[in-house]
């Protein structure tokens, strides 16, 4: 017999400050079986950190290669952003690179993301956006999640504080090169 998903229910009042982005999300996120609550809470905070009109989390679920975890589309389909989870393979990015005009990765393993794709061709790799979270942090939220949520987020001057459960968590929101210099 199949394991289901786990369905989510996120409600994230986002004030993004740096970015004059100001929304109520009412998010219904499956967490699929082999997918830790550690990334579910990362890609829930890619999504609102990189929230704009026609961004959607995948309809192919985490196991697709052929989708972006999150994408950013515009009204005649066109991908206009990849945001990727955790530690894709150089090969995905640089499919990724080609066929989006932008590409992130938010993940909480920067030093693992490193390695992975070390000495590997990705097209446009000086323009793939790194946004490394601290895993302490990320932690903290999903010691606070359950299947209801409800979340403030707020990032302003490059620092990220989110409101859950009556706990305000915060963390500095940066973003390096996929490579280092």
């Amino acid at each position: 017999m199949a394991l289901t998903a786990t369905m989510h229910h996120v409600e994230v009042a986002l004030s993004d400050v740096d970015r004059s982005v100001y929304e109520t999300l009412d998010l219904r996120v499956a967490q699929h079986p082999s997918e830790t609550m550690r990334f579910l809470v990362t890609r829930v905070l890619a999504y609102c950190l990189s929230y704009e009109e026609g961004i959607a989390f995948s309809k192919g679920g985490l196991s697709s290669t052929d989708e972006a975890p999150i994408a950013v589309r515009d009204p005649t389909g066109l991908l206009l952003a990849w945001i990727d989870i955790g530690v894709p393979s150089a090969e995905r990015l640089h499919k990724a690179s080609k066929a989006a005009r932008r590409v992130a990765v938010f993940t909480t393993e920067l030093g693992n993301l490193r390695r992975t794709v070390l000495g590997q061709k990705i097209h446009r790799a000086e323009d793939v956006e790194v946004c490394p979270l601290d895993v302490a942090f990320v932690d903290r939220i999903v010691a606070k999640m359950d299947r209801n949520t409800k979340l403030d987020l707020t990032r302003n001057d490059g620092q990220l504080y989110v409101v859950i459960d009556g706990a305000t968590l915060e963390t500095p929101i940066v973003r390096v090169p996929l490579f280092e210099s």
